[in-house]
């Protein structure tokens, strides 16, 4: 497994997690507020627009609340996240030395991954959706757990954990054999010692598959949303976390473009947050290998 151990698969994959979404939050609040609205609100407006306003009526520190929250949630869960994806590629062969692009393998190891991640990442994820509503109710991260904890039990936090596990799985699987895919491509026209050159590749492969994984899952991520926020500055609840059941009550109440509410800042997060997220991934594996080669010398 490119001469690493687990745990480095972790470290790297927990420092990638952590700059990429603190380098992206913003734009992420902005993709759970549009998320939020009816399509017939009035405050509906041009991604542009509705960010000036965010800033406007509430500064600049109104795009980072809930960012403790990532904080604390991204950096183990893309540990996971990362180490089992390294693993299941290296088990499922997706490592041999054919020279040959396996999306099938990449992919099952991207679902798997996704999987076990998120069961790290959805309790802080939830609580970071309420912490980023207009006039959320909650003084912070300690105040929503325990008010949570408290009103709506253990359950509350996932409520959405199906629903997630549905939306990353596509997402991941289109992540994973989008950038293996072209990184393959881009790789062999590359010089493999040209560092630079490599970073260009990790940074466009990553983006591209954020893009399009991030487009194709956005009405999942819509219901997602939704029953995280559930009750909270007066937002619809749901009876149950089924995600058809919830599609219905959507389209019923906002029609059917309340799905793909928040598609651009969706994907104006996912292709740049990819792209660092992997090229800061493969920056640290590049670190630690060359680390654990100088160690093992005599």
């Amino acid at each position: 497994m490119d001469g690493l151990g687990f745990w480095k698969f972790m470290a790297a994959g927990s420092v990638a997690g952590m700059v990429e979404h603190m380098a992206m939050f913003p734009v992420d609040t902005l993709k759970t507020r549009m998320q939020m609205l009816a399509t017939s609100s009035p405050n509906h407006a041009p991604v542009g627009r509705f960010l000036a306003a965010i800033v406007r009526s509430e500064g600049p520190s109104g795009l980072y609340r809930g960012i403790a929250a990532m904080g604390l949630g991204a950096g183990p869960a893309h540990a996971v996240y990362f180490a089992v994806y390294e693993v299941c590629k290296d088990r499922l062969g997706g490592n041999r030395p054919d020279g040959r692009h396996h999306p099938l393998i990449h992919a099952i190891s991207g679902v798997l991954a996704t999987t076990a991640s998120d069961a790290v990442l959805t309790p802080m994820d939830v609580v970071k959706q309420r912490l980023q509503l207009r006039r959320s109710p909650y003084g912070g991260v300690r105040d929503c757990v325990v008010r949570m904890l408290r009103e709506e039990g253990l359950g509350a936090f996932y409520a959405s954990y199906r629903t997630t596990v549905i939306m990353n799985a596509p997402f991941t699987a289109v992540h994973f054999a989008t950038y293996e895919a072209v990184k393959k491509v881009l790789g062999g026209i590359t010089p493999e010692n040209a560092s630079e050159e490599q970073l260009l590749v990790h940074v466009t492969a990553g983006g591209a598959a954020g893009a399009l994984a991030g487009a194709i899952t956005t009405p999942l991520d819509v219901v997602k949303t939704r029953l995280q926020c559930q009750g909270v500055c007066g937002a619809d609840t749901f009876s149950s976390s089924s995600i058809i059941m919830a599609i219905k009550k959507i389209v019923a109440k906002d029609g059917p473009r309340a799905l793909i509410q928040g598609l651009k800042p969706r994907v104006l997060f996912h292709a740049p947050a990819a792209a660092i997220c992997w090229s800061t991934y493969e920056a640290m594996k590049s670190f630690l290998q060359r680390r654990s080669h100088e160690t093992s010398l005599p």
